[in-house]
């Protein structure tokens, strides 16, 4: 009886330990569904149940002094460059990540050289554009959460990826996020195929070195589709507490 027992312990044991091993798997299978990304960080993200909320990242140097003013899709405003169609969809993570429309979407970023308007002849940025206001616009959220502006692609500048700075508001103007934007990197990319345009991609920092996306990128990475002879067209969706 006592060899018995032993063996009828032996199994009971083995099988304990089994569903065991198991029930940590699944564990940490949603964890690692839930909040890791593909740089191994989740970039300061909160997990809302349904949804991440974007990062919060800096507004940087150049921010637009005046974002009502520009109330437009088409950003250009002379700036050469290949055509991008970027189209941001902002979901309100309070509320099962539903689609949040009239919500205020701001986003500027630089142009095919690396310089920004309303900046400049100073500093980091030595040709003076302080009179211009190239590449900077506000589009209001459509019922889809959808915002689409026309620009061109972004080139680059000493230190940083190439990004896009966005800033959401709610219809009162109230601030609920600025985050950015960044762009997927490597062979057969849109930002392979612009290749930094005349500076070419030498002394460029990549995502995993940049000072804001080194921390992880994954929740701000885009989906770039399209060509230099066709255009770009950037999709992203952001969630944000609203």
């Amino acid at each position: 009886m006592e060899r018995k027992n032993f063996l009828k312990s032996l199994v009971i044991g083995a099988v304990s330990s089994s569903v065991l091993v198991e029930a940590c798997k699944k564990d940490a299978d949603t964890a690692t569904a839930t909040t890791t990304s593909s740089s191994g960080s989740t970039s300061g993200s909160t997990d809302s149940g349904t949804c991440s909320v974007a990062p919060t990242e800096t507004e940087g140097p150049y921010p637009t002094h005046s974002p009502a003013s520009y109330i437009r899709s088409d950003i250009t405003d002379g700036r050469t460059g290949y055509k991008l169609t970027v189209k941001i969809t902002i979901n309100n993570s309070n509320n099962s990540c539903s689609a949040l429309s009239s919500a205020l979407v701001d986003i500027w970023h630089c142009d095919a050289e690396g310089n920004y308007s309303e900046y400049g002849g100073s500093g980091t940025q030595s040709t003076n554009y302080t009179s211009v206001h190239f590449l900077r616009g506000r589009q209001t959220t459509d019922s889809n959460g959808l915002v689409t502006f026309t620009s061109i692609f972004p080139g680059w500048y000493t230190g940083r990826a190439t990004h896009i700075h966005v800033h959401v508001y709610n219809s009162s103007g109230t601030s609920l996020k600025v985050t950015q934007i960044a762009f997927p990197e490597g062979a057969g990319t849109a930002l392979a195929a612009v290749n930094g345009y005349a500076k070419g991609m030498s002394g460029y920092t990549y995502n995993a070195s940049d000072n804001v996306f080194s921390d992880g990128y994954t929740l701000e990475t885009a989906t770039v589709t399209g060509s230099t002879t066709a255009g770009f067209v950037l999709a992203i969706s952001l969630s944000v507490p609203a």
